[in-house]
């Protein structure tokens, strides 16, 4: 008959204390979340490595502002050559840039890793998550292009425009970033939440963003030199950034960039359909994320 094992279980105290501190909660957490990740859309916080691509694509958005408000103040000119509404239109490819670049890095490092199940253990849950990111994404995009029409209505100002006029379209052209904003944040954080992989990830916001607008444009061209203008409007709903051109110039006074200029964009009644769209496609971005999340988080 075998001898018991002698008993060697032991209770030692390395001297870990007890945490009587404050516990913020959700809302502390989120509000954290969220400021790490729009900080690090820039490179704030990470290595000189990580800051150069965000601040190179936020200085090139900025020149050609800086460029058109000394031309304006030199020439005396009674309005800018760009307006607000446009801007953004013209430097969709470093906007797109900028979102390919960062959406990745804002979820696809926390996929590779592994690391969403800590988020969810607590006291963050799977709706905190999606919305500091989200909200850090639209926020970072806001920055990116609210901060060149800054420039050109404080150019505007300096060359003495008219500062009723200069106020009214530079509140539209908010608008209209703002509204860009949450609609390419919530699409590039959808890309790239699908893939682990960073590379896969810019891959897929660029594709989505360069080959729907290709496409899109080159039908409106061929529709225009066919003489079948009514269908360029409808045509513009099958791109994000001509979804935004839609919505501003049936809303918010903008010129179309689409072929043939004015009286080829929407109207009022397409600008309702234009509107339902980006709104459809932002809740969208956002009920896919929620499910992304829910595989994930476990």
């Amino acid at each position: 008959m075998s001898t018991p094992a002698p008993e060697t279980t032991q209770i030692h105290n390395i001297g870990y204390r007890n945490y009587d501190g404050p516990r913020f909660g959700r809302a502390y957490a989120r509000r954290a979340l969220f400021s790490q990740s729009l900080r690090g859309s820039y490179g704030l916080g990470r290595s000189a490595k990580s800051k150069v691509l965000p601040m190179i694509l936020f200085t090139v958005m900025c020149v050609p502002a800086l460029i058109i408000v000394a031309v304006a103040v030199t020439m005396k000119a009674k309005d800018l050559p760009v307006d607000y509404t446009r801007y953004a239109i013209i430097m969709q490819a470093v906007i797109g840039l900028f979102l390919a670049s960062q959406a990745p890095q804002s979820v696809s490092r926390d996929l590779r890793f592994k690391t969403v199940p800590l988020y969810f253990s607590r006291p963050i849950e799977r709706v905190d998550y999606v919305l500091a990111k989200y909200g850090a994404m639209a926020s970072a995009l806001f920055v990116l292009t609210a901060i060149p029409l800054l420039i050109l209505w404080i150019g505007s100002l300096l060359a003495k425009m008219n500062f009723a006029d200069q106020t009214a379209e530079f509140g539209q052209g908010l608008v209209s970033v703002a509204l860009l904003s949450v609609l390419f944040g919530g699409i590039g954080l959808v890309m790239a939440a699908l893939t682990p992989r960073r590379g896969f990830g810019v891959a897929a916001v660029i594709a989505t963003l360069v080959i729907s607008y290709g496409a899109v444009s080159t039908l409106q061209g061929i529709a225009y030199s066919t003489d079948n203008v009514d269908a360029i409007q409808w045509l513009g709903l099958f791109s994000p950034i001509t979804l935004i051109d839609g919505v501003q110039t049936a809303f918010l006074g903008a010129s179309t960039a689409f072929p043939g200029g004015e009286g080829v964009g929407p109207g009022a009644g397409a600008g309702v359909v234009y509107l339902l769209v980006v709104l459809a496609l932002i809740a969208g971005s956002y009920g896919v994320l929620m499910r992304r999340y829910r595989k994930v988080g476990l």
